[in-house]
């Protein structure tokens, strides 16, 4: 099991953290923080493609977004759920879910944490990445 990389989150930078298969690969997340639960249980659940946005000094929606795939919409579902209930359970509050029960695109929203959980084929067409990533790949 990959598991978030347990190190301060350097906040208000377009940087995007993405784990991959690679055990070198982590997202770095503080210890014990809603996003470090969020990424972990998120693992557990054999998402694909995780992949975190710092949005401190971008949005006030949020302080990260986490974007993740599962393979069906049954998948998809079934993590967003589990999610949920885990949140609740693990005192983080009540958290809102949309989406279901198609779940093509799930949102999760967490507080400081918002989660959206899609079938590739609706990922890649939506791209939130790239939205939400500008400022990466400035000309100068």
């Amino acid at each position: 099991m990959r598991q978030a990389q347990a190190l301060p989150v350097t906040t208000g930078t377009a940087t995007i953290f993405s784990m991959t298969s690679a055990p070198d690969h982590t997202i770095p997340a503080e210890p014990g923080s809603l996003h470090a639960f969020v990424l972990n249980q998120l693992d557990e659940d054999q998402a694909q493609d995780i992949v975190s946005i710092p949005l401190a000094g971008k949005s006030s929606i949020a302080d990260h977004m986490i974007v993740a795939s599962g393979r069906s919409t049954r998948q998809v579902a079934a993590m967003a759920v589990k999610l949920g209930e885990k949140l609740k359970h693990g005192g983080h509050g009540p958290v809102r879910i949309e989406g279901l029960p198609a779940a093509d695109w799930v949102l999760i929203d967490a507080g400081d944490v918002v989660v959206h959980l899609f079938r590739p084929e609706v990922r890649s067409f939506y791209n939130l990445e790239r939205m939400w990533g500008f400022g990466e790949d400035k000309a100068s």
